[in-house]
């Protein structure tokens, strides 16, 4: 039995980077966390030391910045694949590349005279990412690169950046494994989009009743309940001709609109009908994913001091909670077979 080395991937994790547009007096800011992966002819490092074909990961880390200075950043998914292009269209011994973006949230603080030029307030918890994978017959490697961050399909970790509540490892996932050698519904590259950190709440319209009285069952059914959620999605696109920017604002508005008017029966249902409705009004997704953790409000019970409590006083509990997951796709236009690959947890 012979032992050999399997496959593999090497890169700078969760490069922060903000990029100032001064191109006008109105400056734009763009907030990311970025980490570079690449894959490729890379046996002799791990066999014998040699590192001639190792593009140190430092180099990894001001390439970003450089790319950055002289393009710009763009759509997200437009930054990561002319990253992800740069390297294997420099490198004959880099097969493929892995690029994975977040960005974070800024809005303008309001003045008398209006929004400021150039001034700024951290914006929402909602986080925007991406994943971008070129390959050109490569695949990468299985491990834990760095820290499963909001990007990764954590929908629990409390964080500054995140704004994630409760810790779920069930929802990471494997924060390593990935292969870019399948061909995807782009030739050799695959966008992925998504949102995490969508935190909402609807104070009625959701119900839940009718299931198993099985052994150990507690649970109350109920007509009237408080529904809470922290969305995570991911979305894969099935063409490259994309207003990335445009897209992911009307996914965003679709989902909160479903979650809004959809009276729920369960967070399953209310699920269903969020991609549904994103696989309805955008033909150039082929498939949604979502993770939704049921973030419990209970009925706090103040009958001991003789008060009632119509649905109005609750105890939001962090942990445990249930924990949705689903896809949703065309039934004509599967998405193929390593899509998903590199993309942690159930998103």
């Amino acid at each position: 039995m012979a032992i050999v080395l399997g496959t593999n991937r090497y890169g700078k994790a969760e490069v922060r980077l903000v990029h100032v547009d001064r191109t006008t007096p109105v400056h734009v800011i763009t907030d990311l966390n970025v980490t570079s992966q690449l894959i490729g002819d890379f046996a002799d490092t791990h066999l014998t030391g040699a590192n001639d074909k190792v593009i140190a990961t430092d180099t990894q880390k001001n390439t970003i910045y450089a790319l950055a200075r002289r393009d710009g950043i763009g759509a997200i998914e437009e930054f990561g694949l002319r990253l992800a292009r740069n390297y294997v269209g420099t490198y004959a011994y880099v097969t493929g590349a892995r690029m994975e973006i977040e960005q974070y949230a800024w809005d303008r603080i309001q003045t008398a005279d209006g929004p400021h030029d150039h001034s700024f307030t951290r914006g929402p918890a909602t986080v925007r990412t991406t994943v971008v994978k070129k390959g050109t017959g490569a695949s990468a490697a299985t491990g834990d690169v760095g820290r499963a961050s909001a990007a990764t399909g954590d929908v629990g970790r409390a964080s500054a950046a995140t704004g994630d509540v409760g810790r779920a490892s069930a929802a990471t996932g494997d924060v390593g494994r990935a292969s870019v050698a399948t061909p995807g519904l782009n030739g050799d590259e695959t966008v992925i989009s998504g949102v995490s950190g969508l935190i909402v709440l609807k104070s009625t319209g959701s119900e839940f009743h009718g299931f198993p009285d099985v052994p150990y069952t507690s649970l109350v059914e109920t007509d009237d309940r408080v529904m809470a959620t922290s969305v995570t999605s991911r979305w894969v696109y099935n063409t490259l001709e994309v207003d990335f920017d445009s897209v992911f604002a009307s996914v965003k508005a679709i989902l909160l609109e479903q979650f809004a008017v959809v009276h729920s029966l369960s967070l399953q249902q209310t699920l269903f009908a969020m991609g549904r409705s994103v696989l309805e009004a955008h033909p150039q997704i082929s498939e949604i994913r979502l993770s939704m953790p049921n973030l419990h409000h209970f009925v706090v019970d103040l009958g001991k001091w003789d008060l009632d409590n119509p649905n109005m006083v609750f105890y939001a509990a962090d942990r445990p909670y249930g924990l949705i997951e689903a896809a949703v796709v065309r039934d004509d236009a599967p998405v193929p077979p390593g899509t998903w690959d590199g993309v942690a947890g159930f998103v």
